[in-house]
């Protein structure tokens, strides 16, 4: 465990660039190894989690190789020829790896062990296992339908029309890629809109995928013995790596603050959509399309923060944003209520009672209910803490180590978190790039 104590550095000034986005540097991985040919990747992100990803692409055979000038040379195998796997898929801490690749093995017809860190073990896949099942994979899971799991998939599958119990985009992706080896259309019904990068990103890997709407709810159809031809892919800034910057700059005074590149994909942009509610200084500057995705420079300034009522519609729009919104809402005037927030109790961490204690010790009124938090701001003013600083359990957790680190930078005392380890996971430049904005 590495611990270390952040405290007041000033403004926040500059330029900075995030690593790329996490969940479009997964599937293009995924969507590479899959095409048959050679595809380029431009700015993946580095992480511990993407590379659990290029790891089990390997051992499904595609060739996957880091060239010298920091791009990805990818050779694919092709939809239909995955090899199976010599050795257990170790994931790491990975959701999304092991929920997007379970999908994938499930329309071959081989078979893998999946297995993860203490962390990503207690996580529930039970939500990915049933549609799988449904398609004729055979699962054979831990006790509470947890990793490590072995998963034997089906050639020929069974397509299926499913309707998601749960906003999930893991989920949505699972049975979209089990059902690309699939015979026949295999169609996802999607109550609440969740991020769509895997559609978008199939379509551009040459996929046969309508998306409609009926009733109201969207759906995904996909046609099954897909062709996936390569492509080279430009991943943009992460928007949830983003978001530590934009809301630091927000309530650090005298910050201006931009940062480059960043993807505003409307399924990612929630936290850039209420922190304007609460009166955030936010401009994006240049507007592009980059790789079907749309992206801008957000030049971000200092600006008095008022508490709102965050409307839990928006929360699959921003659900790894939470805690750090949660720190902007300490330093508001007045008070931010969110509702809506099951879900961020089966995250890496129960996100809701792990930032309700953190920021409780870093001096912060918080309220922890069910499904949200209550906050109470300070108006503006540091956080008070104690004199000696708060020491915070980030319980494994990159986003509430990153979370944290920002509350340390307007808290009277700083705030000790207690292993920033974790952040490798998502964002391996954090810690340089805040030292590299407060110069």
């Amino acid at each position: 465990m590495t611990s270390h104590r952040f405290s007041s550095l000033g403004p926040l000034t500059g330029s900075i660039r995030v690593p790329g986005d996490k969940s479009i540097s997964h599937r293009s991985l995924m969507f590479a190894g899959l095409a048959l040919g050679r595809s380029r990747i431009t700015g993946l992100l580095e992480g511990e989690d993407v590379l659990a990803t290029a790891a089990a692409m390997r051992q499904f055979g595609a060739q996957i190789a880091r060239e010298a000038n920091g791009s990805w040379v990818v050779d694919g195998v092709g939809v239909g020829s995955l090899l199976e796997p010599q050795q257990a898929l170790d994931m790491g801490n990975s959701g999304t790896s092991t929920r997007l690749l379970m999908g994938l093995v499930a329309g071959h017809a081989i078979s893998a062990t999946f297995v993860g860190d203490a962390s990503l073990s207690g996580r529930p896949m039970k939500r990915v296992i049933d549609p799988l099942v449904m398609m004729g994979a055979s699962i054979e899971a831990s006790a509470g339908g947890t990793l490590p799991l072995m998963l034997r998939g089906a050639s020929p599958a069974v397509p299926i029309t499913y309707r998601l119990p749960v906003a999930s985009a893991q989920v949505k992706s699972a049975v979209l890629l089990a059902g690309l080896n699939t015979p026949g259309i295999t169609r996802v019904i999607e109550p609440i809109p969740t991020r769509d990068h895997t559609e978008r990103m199939l379509t551009g890997f040459g996929a046969k995928l309508e998306v409609g709407t009926e009733n109201g709810e969207t759906v995904i159809a996909i046609h099954g013995e897909a062709d996936l031809k390569p492509m080279d892919v430009t991943v943009p800034g992460d928007p949830s790596s983003a978001a530590f910057f934009m809301v630091a700059a927000s309530i650090v005074p005298g910050s201006d603050l931009t940062i480059m590149n960043v993807g505003l994909n409307p399924t990612r942009a929630g936290l850039l959509h209420v922190l304007r509610q609460m009166g955030a200084d936010i401009t994006e500057v240049n507007p592009r399309e980059v790789g079907g995705e749309p992206v801008a420079d957000l030049r971000v300034r200092h600006a008095t923060l008022k508490g709102i009522d965050v409307d839990p519609a928006i929360a699959p729009a921003m659900i790894d944003e939470f805690p750090v919104l949660f720190v902007a809402s300490a330093l508001a005037s007045g008070t931010t209520r969110t509702t809506g927030l099951e879900e961020l109790r089966v995250k890496e961490s129960d996100r809701l009672a792990t930032m309700a204690a953190a920021l409780t010790l870093a001096g912060a009124r918080v309220e922890e209910h069910e499904d949200g938090l209550i906050i109470h701001g300070t108006g503006g003013e540091p956080l008070s803490g104690t004199t000696e600083g708060a020491n915070v359990a980030t319980r494994l957790d990159h986003r509430i180590a990153m979370s944290m680190a920002v509350a340390g930078l307007v808290s009277r005392g700083g705030v000790s978190v207690d292993d920033i380890s974790p952040i490798n996971t998502s964002f391996p430049t954090f810690m340089g790039l805040l030292e590299e904005a407060a110069r």
